[in-house]
């Protein structure tokens, strides 16, 4: 009888491992992220000047602007990998491809001690304004919390590729928090820029 139960426990156990959808605490995590860096976002670059906006502290750094642009443009690149996911097939294997990647996404793009090159698609040209970045930033980030707060598929199981390989296979789940993150790790280099000695006051 104790093998018996033993086995049923052991046989529920993996059932709930294997479930493939998020939390209500892992919603509100997604949520609650999404809602931190925009509200930190907002803080760091409304009512800047145009000098403010525009100071790089050398030739190889971004300013405010660019570094700003960047996050809007890669918000919209980062829900693609929502998107590709969630248009995909369940994917059987997900468990084992994913399996660390949630702990893996939270501590290492908030960690500005190791630098990466953004590509091509999402690296800023400075062609939209102040106003404009803001305005564009409030219409993505919009989608995405309305994605978080409302989606009922089973995100887990949802599988698409990051082009870096150091991430590789990715879940809609975590394709969705590494969008906040990201945000994050891009307003520590806004506060770098306006900490800079030389940042117009």
């Amino acid at each position: 009888m104790r093998i018996v139960l033993a086995f049923l426990g052991m046989g529920a156990f993996l059932l709930q491992a294997a479930d493939a959808n998020i939390t209500a605490a892992e919603r509100a995590h997604a949520i609650q992220l999404l809602q931190d860096s925009q509200k930190e976002f907002l803080g760091l670059v409304e009512g800047l000047s145009e000098a403010q906006w525009n100071y790089k502290a050398g030739p190889d750094r971004w300013s405010v602007g660019e570094t700003a642009e960047h996050i809007v443009l890669a918000e919209g690149g980062l829900f693609s990998g929502v998107e590709r996911a969630m248009a995909a097939p369940p994917n059987p294997d997900w468990e084992t491809k994913t399996r660390g990647k949630t702990e893996f996404i939270e501590k290492v793009m908030v960690d500005r001690s190791h630098k990466a090159q953004a590509p091509e698609p999402i690296q800023p040209h400075g062609k939209l304004s102040h106003e404009e970045v803001i305005a564009r930033y409030k219409i993505v980030r919009a989608k995405t919390l309305k994605f978080a707060e409302e989606t009922e598929v089973a995100l887990k199981e949802r599988t698409a590729e990051h082009p870096f390989p150091v991430f590789g296979t990715l879940n809609a789940y975590q394709w969705l928090i590494y969008i906040p993150l990201h945000n994050m790790r891009h307003n520590q280099q806004i506060a770098e820029v306006k900490a800079t000695a030389g940042f117009p006051k």
